[in-house]
């Protein structure tokens, strides 16, 4: 992050020294991202039919799994509308002049059926190696990885082709984020250049709600959570026990590294040892209420940056459906953050301009969002425990 960050300051810094000249370095991060879009498709597939191809028997537990899954998506959704609501009352200023060419490139247009075919479905196996069509080939990788489940022993080797691909492609994800620095700092002069001052005060104005919103969701969200789970005793018993696991995600960026803590503090709250087990780890990777205030503001910036409208019911909820995909996609790979903005930028037609401020903003992000992605799967340990546990059971600790 920090590399990053230096990248985009002394972007910026040429864009405003040099002005129009700066336009030169756009090839440089044109490179950047054009390697990004080639590797993000084998990069996604293996990595999600790879994931599900190797769960185990001991992570179908049934009840505990539903409820799982069912906290997981309404936390998210409702972290997402807390964001909007924020971006409603707070607009982010839409006086960002574009090019004719841009501009051309993104228009508001309304979704047809046909639309939403093309958008989970393709017509041909080869376009599902086109990012236009990445959320078709997700729910294809979705399809791989259950067909190589019930395959069983049979398809042992192709589950091995699967793992095989997944690592491969994660480390040529990783290969292709070391020049990350120079590549966002050569798009950014270009777009200081192009937008001119005015880009820092958008990008100054989402850092505020961002922050904002995130900060109020971790106090009063979290709080109410606890509440749901175990009343003022699981609001003791939470807040008590996430100081370790909060210091842990700030200090790290890191919802992985937070794991650790994550188990023990759990335990403490009072969680059972088997829902902690499942819901910790898994949550780890499927669960990002940060993530999901982060893809919010980053569609409502990119909106605002093409002269595009953030409302309207299609928008919105395309915008929740993309939420949710980024949470999940974001866990299992590295800098899956990257690979869920071109997913929101491919669902919404948007050229590939829109990637680096996306990027920007998720970095600047990052640490406040990870602290939300952490610290969120503790007090749904808590809520899954209360909803699958007896109800007259006294489940939460506060000694």
């Amino acid at each position: 992050m920090i590399w990053l960050l230096t990248g985009i300051i002394a972007g910026s810094i040429a864009g405003i020294v040099f002005g129009k000249q700066a336009e030169i370095v756009k090839p440089v991060g044109d490179i950047f991202l054009n390697l990004l879009f080639v590797a993000v498709i084998p990069l996604v597939f293996f990595g999600i039919s790879s994931a599900i191809a190797n769960i185990q028997g001991s992570q179908k537990l049934g009840r505990i799994m539903g409820v799982m899954a069912a906290t997981f998506l309404v936390t998210v959704l409702i972290a997402a509308l807390v964001t909007i609501a924020a971006v409603w009352l707070f607009p982010i200023h839409q006086n960002l002049a574009l090019s004719s060419d841009l501009a051309a490139q993104s228009t508001n247009k309304s979704i047809s059926g046909d639309q939403l075919t093309q958008l989970f479905t393709t017509g041909e196996f080869f376009q599902l190696l086109s990012r236009r069509n990445m959320l078709a080939m997700i729910i294809f990788a979705i399809l791989v990885g259950f067909g190589t489940l019930k395959t069983g022993e049979k398809g042992h080797a192709f589950k091995q082709f699967l793992n095989a691909g997944n690592e491969v492609f994660k480390n040529v994800f990783i290969l292709i984020m070391k020049p990350a620095p120079i590549g966002l700092g050569a798009y950014f002069a270009y777009q200081v250049a192009l937008f001119g001052p005015s880009l820092f005060g958008t990008y100054a104005h989402t850092m505020g709600i961002g922050y904002g919103v995130s900060i109020f969701y971790y106090a009063v969200f979290f709080s109410l959570y606890a509440f749901i789970a175990g009343g003022l005793k699981g609001i003791k018993a939470y807040w008590k026990n996430n100081i370790i696991p909060s210091a842990t995600a700030i200090g790290t960026c890191s919802s992985i590294a937070t794991i650790p803590a994550n188990l023990e503090a759990a335990k403490k709250m009072g969680v059972s040892d088997v829902i902690t087990g499942i819901t910790i780890p898994l949550g780890g990777t499927l669960h990002k209420e940060g993530s999901s205030i982060s893809s919010i503001l980053k569609m409502a910036v990119v909106f605002a940056m093409f002269g595009r409208s953030f409302n309207g019911p299609e928008v919105i909820l395309l915008a929740l459906g993309m939420t949710v995909l980024v949470s999940i996609v974001e866990g299992g790979i590295p800098n899956g953050g990257y690979v869920g903005e071109i997913l929101f930028i491919s669902a919404y037609g948007l050229p590939p301009e829109a990637l680096p401020p996306a990027i920007i903003i998720g970095t600047l992000i990052d640490p406040i969002a990870t602290l939300l992605n952490a610290t969120g799967d503790t007090v749904a340990a808590m809520m899954i425990n209360r909803f699958v546990q007896e109800k007259n059971k006294t489940v939460f600790n506060t000694e």
